[in-house]
């Protein structure tokens, strides 16, 4: 297990059921100078916002438009292990690992790519940034609590639609 108790050397290597296959789709940005704060590094909340576009390519892939308004936020961990510099490139990733019968959790990292430079101690050396968790509910739109996945939200997740 790593920093986080998840499997793998990676945080999204082996996480999830053995038995489960679930989708995964990656975005690549560019820190912005918006994306640092006053000591030049990411802002912790740009890792989030990387996190919820690449889950919008996830879902627009598996022709899911109705999970945004009504799937909120129930719990996010960020595991933030390394700095992301202004103008380098990062690819975040969100994988569905565990979809339940009212939530849907997705591991993520993000990974800054490596500037060329000769040392790893160097602040742009690349690797993982930052991983963690998201888990939404399913609360569909005039219901109060979670409500059980739509059969055909179910079968696209588990790529049988």
């Amino acid at each position: 297990m790593n920093r986080a108790g998840m499997r793998g050397s990676a945080p999204l290597e082996g996480i999830g059921s053995p038995d489960a296959q679930f989708p995964e789709a990656s975005v690549e940005r560019t820190v912005e100078w918006v994306d640092t704060d006053a000591s030049g590094h990411q802002h912790n909340s740009a890792i989030l916002r990387w996190v919820e576009a690449a889950e919008g390519e996830l879902f627009r892939r598996l022709q899911l438009p109705d999970y945004f308004p009504s799937a909120p936020r129930v719990q996010q961990v960020v595991n933030y292990t390394a700095k992301l510099w202004f103008g380098q490139r990062v690819r975040t990733t969100v994988k569905i690992t565990a979809l339940g019968r009212t939530s849907l959790t997705m591991g993520f990292e993000v990974r800054g790519e490596s500037t060329g430079a000769p040392d790893d101690a160097t602040p742009q050396a690349g690797g993982v940034a930052a991983f963690g968790t998201v888990t939404t509910a399913h609360v569909p739109s005039g219901a109060s609590t979670a409500q059980p996945w739509p059969e055909q939200f179910v079968r696209a997740v588990h790529g049988t639609a």
